[in-house]
């Protein structure tokens, strides 16, 4: 027996512990970290940004901390989960929060569709058009609201009231949309911005179609309504499905819009502002730790289910 093997009774040589595939000295070991290495940046400031200050939240949410009151914190368990999730002023945050992102997703879905199979068609100038559909999605946040605020709602000289004006003469009713309509006033100004990233999205799925199939179907003597239902709708479903959760993830945790446009009022309070106002406001660590911690909840569920589409959507284009 030698230092770097040794024989066994059958003859078989035992292939020394340096050159183990699984030892600390393998070379492909070695190699697998150097490639790893450049990358620990990176990760260590992702977890001190992310996760570090995520975590000071949860613990916070779990005491009765009021930011005037610094010596009077205790420890609260769930009290402050359960003032959330029974506080009929939070509740109705809850319920304005999913209302918002319902309404604003499916609207946004219909309308990102009829763009797309407007833009799959081709015409002249369809590039110009294309891009100049893309431009809201482009804008900052607020900058859309303000956008919306006073260009379009404002009853003085906004543009909706100057074109019932135009329409109407002096006689036209000047509404004043944000108070009069505060909740829709929110959801068209995400809509408008949100409508054109549904429209990528369904256009790459629509791009992605097989012409043959089409073709083959109008050749059988279907029309435009039966291949938009039996072919376009069913090859869409998962890019429906993407466009709705990654959507959802936004909207859920949206603030800009409910801030600028009607500053949590007439109803209009979402969950995110609810943690705003709280906070800021009311200065309730602990209440407003918990009810983030919520939003945190929910959107890790929604994007769960939209990595599983989107590796769904990546398995079907893999098997293709």
């Amino acid at each position: 027996m030698t230092a770097t093997a040794s024989t066994t009774a059958v003859g078989h040589t035992r292939v020394p512990d340096a050159h183990k595939p699984g030892s600390p000295g393998t070379p492909g070991r070695l190699r697998t970290w150097a490639t790893r290495a450049p990358l620990l940046p990176a990760l260590v400031f992702m977890i001190a940004v992310t996760q570090l200050p995520f975590v000071a939240t949860l613990v916070i949410s779990f005491f009765d901390w009021n930011a005037l009151y610094p010596d009077a914190r205790s420890f609260a368990g769930f009290a402050n989960y359960t003032e959330v999730l029974t506080d009929p002023d939070l509740r109705k945050s809850v319920l304005t929060t999913i209302l918002l992102t319902v309404s604003v997703v499916l609207a946004s879905l219909v309308l990102g569709l009829g763009l797309a199979l407007l833009l799959n068609r081709k015409f002249r100038g369809r590039g110009l058009v294309r891009t100049l559909l893309i431009a809201p999605f482009l804008l900052v946040p607020v900058a859309a609201a303000l956008l919306w605020k006073h260009v379009l709602y404002n009853p003085e000289y906004g543009l909706f009231n100057g074109l019932l004006h135009w329409i109407g003469g002096d006689s036209a009713a000047q509404p004043d949309w944000v108070s009069n309509t505060p909740l829709l006033a929110v959801e068209a100004s995400l809509v408008w911005q949100w409508t054109p990233f549904m429209m990528l999205i369904l256009l790459a799925g629509l791009q992605s179609r097989d012409p043959e199939l089409v073709e083959a179907a109008r050749m059988d003597g279907a029309g435009n309504w039966q291949v938009f239902r039996h072919l376009t709708l069913p090859h869409l479903r998962r890019y429906l499905e993407l466009g709705a959760l990654l959507g959802s993830i936004y909207i859920v945790q949206n603030f800009d819009a409910v801030f600028t446009i009607t500053s949590g009022g007439l109803g209009t309070a979402n969950l995110p502002y609810t943690v705003y106002q709280s906070f800021y406001q009311a200065h309730e660590n602990g209440l407003a730790s918990a009810a983030g911690v919520l939003v945190v909840i929910g959107s890790i569920v929604i994007a769960t289910f939209a990595l599983r589409v989107v590796s769904s959507l990546f398995r079907e284009e893999a098997s293709r």
